[in-house]
């Protein structure tokens, strides 16, 4: 029983950050490209690997629970 719930704390924690920067990153690369249009393609690249180091923290978190 104490594992199932310190599994389930432990992918919410290791949710919420995560999926915050996500955010945060898209908001702000949105806000970016529509001030500058013309400069989609050097913002877009290093958005999208920002969002994938933000999500390989999250996928560590679920490793972590299933690993309890």
């Amino acid at each position: 029983m104490v594992f199932t719930i310190t599994g389930g704390l432990v992918v919410a924690i290791g949710g919420i950050f995560p999926a915050l920067a996500i955010g945060l990153i898209g908001l702000k690369a949105m806000e970016a490209i529509g001030r500058n249009p013309e400069a989609a393609s050097k913002i877009l690249p290093p958005m999208l690997l920002g969002m994938a180091f933000a999500e390989a923290i999250a996928i560590y978190s679920l490793i972590l629970a299933f690993t309890k």
